[in-house]
């Protein structure tokens, strides 16, 4: 791993909040991975109506991919106010569904707390 790499400053670093068209807004939560290539990839979440919007971790994961990556070692989402988010139900999904390998990956899920991603998202229904 990178030497004093800190993906919760580099995702606090991304975030960006800002208005965007009448029901929309972005940059309110961020996030940061890093790869099994040690690379790090960071994005925030979209918000717009009709829940068409999509999370900082997609956001994340989509640069990963767009690299020619799909293995996750580490993530990590941020809310403006510093606070850690662990991802929800759709993220983890998608976490494990872009690498099956990913379900070992190492989650943040609040302040200094970290586990990997197979105790968020237990009793696998696609194996």
């Amino acid at each position: 791993m990178k030497e004093n790499l800190d993906l919760h400053k580099i995702a606090q670093n991304t975030l960006r909040p800002r208005k965007l068209a009448r029901n929309g807004k972005a940059g309110y939560v961020a996030s940061a991975l890093l790869t099994e290539n040690d690379n790090v990839f960071t994005g925030v979440a979209i918000d717009v109506a009709c829940s068409i919007g999509f999370c900082a971790e997609h956001s994340a994961i989509a640069a990963m991919v767009t690299a020619g990556e799909t293995r996750i070692k580490e993530i990590i989402a941020v809310h403006r106010d510093g606070r850690v988010l662990p991802p929800c139900g759709r993220c983890r999904e998608f976490i494990v569904q872009i690498n099956n390998r990913n379900y070992e990956c190492n989650v943040h899920v609040s302040g200094d707390r970290i586990v990997p991603l197979s105790a968020l998202l237990p009793e696998r229904w696609d194996i």
